[in-house]
């Protein structure tokens, strides 16, 4: 394709597209989850609904990557940027030969699904975990002595397994135990994404973080009868895993959100809120580790440096000024007199203020 010296304000444009709208214009499958939405598609493993979509940003819970619908188009059809700017403008509208096939009911291959080979001790994960995360020995021998956490063979990754309600294993993600070069982090091929590392207790709470790391530091952080309540995983902020806990133990009630003290995770608590309700579970609450996750707190209380929480700056301001709103206070049975006489009396600024407290 020739280059196109497309002007900042062209990119800038292309990359707010509503995603929502462009994907359903051309055919893929969306499911309504929340505030957001699903993207159902199909490759050569299975079924797929790990991206959630609003507006122009995406993010994909299995794989931790997200974006504006630039990156989307570059990532999920193999787009170089010139392409991808391109078609989000409208000034082509090619076939997406990398689009999956949308009919739910195609036949599609669906790959095995394997546990790593173990390893014949766990000398690596056990040396990683207390002496690089401050895990509690305990904690990992429990888990250890249920055949959920585990030393690979092949490259001494710590892996975690997660049971469907047979006590068989679905689901496995893989974690590095180096102490220098890069983070390697991978849920295993074939692994059915309703399932995660988790462990079932007989009252009806129901912990729930973002990584099995951040699990394993709560437990060590308050070990007292821990083993009553229930924990589970979702290796990044993917409901599947959460809402087949909740369907297949009928005791667990009250959902409590342990997700990180950042951004995504901030956004997270919303968005898991919206589909918890929807799906008959009201009793949400919110526990925010006092540092960025519950590893950095565990950090802390052993003398190392940790990651401070970060601040959802922009949910702050919102807050900020939905609470400064006079008309917030309004009476419903009064608003349609209060809205003529702003049209009356030409105070048209308010009419946002109506506008923001009916969102809110």
């Amino acid at each position: 394709m020739p280059y196109i010296p497309f002007t900042d304000e062209q990119k800038i444009l292309a990359n707010s597209v509503d995603l929502e709208e462009f994907l359903i214009m051309r055919g893929e499958k969306l499911e309504r989850v929340g505030r957001e939405h699903k993207l159902i598609y199909y490759d050569s493993s299975g079924k797929h609904d790990s991206i959630t979509i609003r507006g122009s940003k995406w993010f994909d819970h299995k794989n931790q990557v997200g974006g504006g619908a630039i990156k989307f188009m570059q990532e999920f059809y193999g787009m170089d940027f010139q392409t991808a700017v391109q078609e989000l403008l409208g000034r082509s509208i090619s076939p997406l030969s990398n689009s999956p096939p949308k009919a739910d009911t195609e036949e599609q291959k669906t790959r095995d699904f394997i546990l790593p080979e173990p390893n014949s001790d766990m000398h690596r994960v056990y040396a990683y975990l207390i002496k690089q995360r401050f895990i509690s020995t305990d904690i990992i021998t429990y888990f250890a002595k249920q055949h959920t956490l585990y030393e690979d063979k092949n490259h001494h990754n710590a892996v975690f397994v997660g049971l469907n309600e047979n006590g068989e294993p679905k689901q496995a993600h893989k974690r590095s135990t180096n102490s220098i070069g890069s983070t390697f982090r991978i849920t295993c091929s074939g692994s059915d994404t309703h399932y995660s590392f988790a462990h079932f207790g007989e009252d009806e709470r129901l912990y729930v973080f973002e990584a099995p790391i951040d699990m394993l530091s709560f437990l060590t952080l308050y070990p007292n009868d821990w083993q009553k309540h229930s924990y589970i995983a979702m290796n990044g902020v993917y409901e599947n895993a959460v809402l087949t806990a909740l369907k297949n133990h009928s005791n667990l009630s009250e959902v409590i959100l342990c997700v990180d003290n950042d951004e995504g995770g901030i956004e997270a608590v919303d968005r898991l809120k919206d589909i918890l309700s929807e799906n008959g579970y009201t009793d949400v609450k919110r526990l925010a580790p006092k540092f960025k996750d519950w590893n950095e707190v565990l950090k802390a209380k052993n003398g190392v440096k940790a990651l401070p929480a970060v601040p959802h700056k922009r949910k702050e301001e919102y807050l900020k000024e939905v609470s400064e709103l006079g008309y917030l206070k309004c009476r419903p049975d009064k608003l349609t007199s209060q809205i003529y006489a702003t049209f009356k009396n030409g105070q048209y600024k308010y009419l946002a203020e109506y506008a923001l407290a009916l969102y809110h």
